[in-house]
């Protein structure tokens, strides 16, 4: 018994130290992560490696502010999903959110432009951001499945362990042949290989075969993006290395 509330105080330790470390020097590369090859997709100004899907710009709504990438539904203007303009493979991404109270948005990735789909979701799959404790979505698909660091409306995040809206969360993503790690606030909270039969079954369990019947079958490689989800929602750390 002493053995295990060691551990779970160590797993809580980590957490707090993760969420802190958010804010020792926004949008910039450790030297362990630049030996590890980590590149930066946002610099805390400069928007260049992003656009809208499908567009040749970058929308008026995403606005740069306080060293984040922000969706303003306030702001006149275009809105819609981000995308890289760069494609990855196997890869490890890094990033920070920030979503307001009664929030959602999402980081997709292996997206695809090429499919005739007006959104990201119809393509991509999607690590989800979600103000657990306002959002009806939260309740919604099956066992917490559309929950915070989830694969959404498949795989539920556990532990469940975001720190809730209006406070700093990191997340991450690694994938490499098809296996994907989701980690959130430090810990590996989804776990999962896609093109197996046990992958198939579980798309055609979700609501994705309505919205593109080939939607089971993601590409190796694709855009990383970030939702428009008609919420207020900030961005910053955003880190790829390719593996």
């Amino acid at each position: 018994m002493r053995k295990t509330m060691f551990l779970a105080v160590l797993a809580a330790c980590a957490t707090v130290l993760t969420a802190c470390s958010t804010d020792e020097e926004p949008n910039t590369l450790s030297r362990k992560e630049k030996a590890e090859g980590f590149v930066l997709l946002f610099d805390g100004e400069s928007t260049d490696s992003w656009k809208g899907f499908k567009k040749d710009y970058f929308p008026d709504k995403w606005v740069v502010e306080d060293g984040c990438i922000m969706f303003n539904p306030d702001v006149d203007g275009t809105g819609g999903d981000i995308v890289t303009k760069e494609s990855y493979a196997n890869f490890h991404l890094k990033i920070d959110w920030k979503i307001e109270e009664a929030g959602n948005s999402g980081i997709f990735y292996l997206g695809n432009e090429d499919a005739d789909f007006g959104a990201i979701f119809f393509t991509a799959p999607e690590m989800q951001v979600l103000d657990n404790e306002k959002h009806p979505d939260a309740q919604l698909g099956t066992n917490g499945n559309r929950k915070s660091g989830s694969l959404y409306d498949l795989i539920p995040a556990d532990p469940q362990n975001s720190l809730g809206a209006e406070v700093w969360n990191t997340a991450e993503v690694i994938h490499e042949n098809g296996h994907v790690k989701h980690i959130q606030n430090g810990v590996v909270v989804v776990e999962y290989q896609m093109g197996t039969p046990e992958w198939n079954e579980l798309v055609a369990g979700s609501k994705f075969p309505g919205l593109n019947p080939d939607w089971a079958n993601v590409p190796s490689e694709g855009k990383i993006a970030l939702q428009d989800h008609g919420n207020k929602v900030w961005f910053r750390n955003i880190k790829i290395k390719t593996l």
